[in-house]
């Protein structure tokens, strides 16, 4: 079958996290000339596909997910039932990212390389936590001395039009909670009470929105985004025993987890309080004289005669992962004005560009 074809059929899988619903079996016989390896950890499906070219050499991968949110109301038709429409694939995952996934399994078909292996890497748990998916692959391919040296993760990552926009790292995440302990009482006789909310108020401005670094080039500032407030009984005459604060940091490489820490305590200096942090991702960034960045970059203008973007924006994705082993990655994929959406959809013009991109990529790599 063509592309499109393809891509309409790994659509019609209903693989909502962590449920591949048959989709990396499907894949595998698209690609019967790849050793398959089904790596399978915590009830995590993942496929690694490899086909070795020549015994010295580079080694390319690709890296995507098949797993999908939940349709949510509201569609105008059946979300797993693809429709075409005025140009347009309309499905759930058609942008996040099966559209990727179809577009990269039809470069490698028949795929003119000059390296030594090309290999993709599928999971069924990317929306999820991400833990046994992407990451475990990885893993399970160290062990094996079988890592490649550069991968494209692809992600929707453009913007306006097809071409604008190249990932070339990720800021990481950090999780904080925040308690601030008082004492409870009727709000008659504050003299008997300590109001957590009033000892927060004076810090709470050195704390929302605060940038704990100042940006670069690549990143945007470190800045401090609170998500949650609450406190109370929720009635009028009780003064809260404790304050609950949540937020998160979108960190680049100069803030660490330290960094946040070190900020927090100094802020809340004199207060009764618990701090709780977690790094959930870490940032990354591959050097745009990277031989993946550029050849990248040569293909998407090539192909698409735009000139891309190389940043950093947006939120977090396996490609971090493929960064902590070691590898040089970038992500390349359709525009994400859809995703997680209601009606998501594709543009199949899009989609062909992005099929050829990857081709011009491998051949030319």
């Amino acid at each position: 079958m063509n592309a499109k074809e393809f891509l309409i059929e790994l659509l019609k899988f209903k693989s909502v996290t962590p449920n591949d619903d048959g989709a990396l079996n499907f894949i595998a016989m698209e690609l019967s000339d790849f050793e398959a390896f089904f790596i399978e950890k915590e009830g995590i499906k993942n496929l690694l596909l490899t086909k070795k070219f020549k015994d010295e050499g580079e080694h390319l991968a690709f890296g995507g997910h098949v797993d999908v949110v939940p349709a949510g109301e509201g569609w105008s038709s059946d979300a797993f039932v693809p429709m075409e429409k005025e140009g347009f694939i309309y499905a759930r995952g058609a942008q996040d990212m099966k559209s990727g996934v179809a577009a990269f399994v039809d470069a490698l078909k028949n795929a003119d390389f000059k390296g030594a292996r090309l290999s993709l890497i599928l999971t069924s748990d990317e929306e999820g936590e991400a833990i046994y998916g992407t990451k475990a692959v990885l893993e399970w391919m160290q062990k094996r001395d079988m890592l490649p040296d550069y991968a494209v993760v692809a992600e929707p990552t453009c913007v306006k039009k097809i071409g604008d926009s190249i990932k070339i790292g990720r800021r990481g995440s950090i999780n904080g909670k925040l308690l601030i302990r008082g004492k409870q009482g009727h709000v008659a006789y504050p003299e008997k009470c300590i109001n957590p909310v009033h000892d927060f108020a004076p810090v709470l401005k050195l704390l929302a929105g605060f940038d704990l670094d100042p940006g670069s080039a690549e990143f945007s500032p470190s800045k401090i985004v609170v998500t949650d407030i609450r406190g109370g009984i929720g009635v009028c005459n009780v003064t809260p025993n404790d304050l609950k604060l949540m937020f998160n940091v979108r960190n680049s490489p100069d803030t660490s987890l330290e960094d946040v820490k070190s900020y927090v305590e100094k802020i809340c200096h004199g207060l009764n309080y618990e701090l709780e942090l977690k790094q959930s991702s870490e940032a990354f960034l591959t050097n745009i004289d990277n031989k993946i960045v550029q050849k990248m970059n040569e293909s998407v203008q090539k192909i698409t005669h735009e000139v891309p973007e190389l940043n950093t924006k947006g939120g977090t994705s396996d490609a971090r992962y493929f960064a902590k082993y070691g590898v040089k990655v970038v992500e390349f994929g359709v525009c994400n004005d859809r995703i997680h959406a209601i009606d998501e959809r594709v543009s199949i013009e899009e989609f062909e560009k992005l099929c050829l991109v990857f081709k011009d990529l491998i051949e030319n790599f």
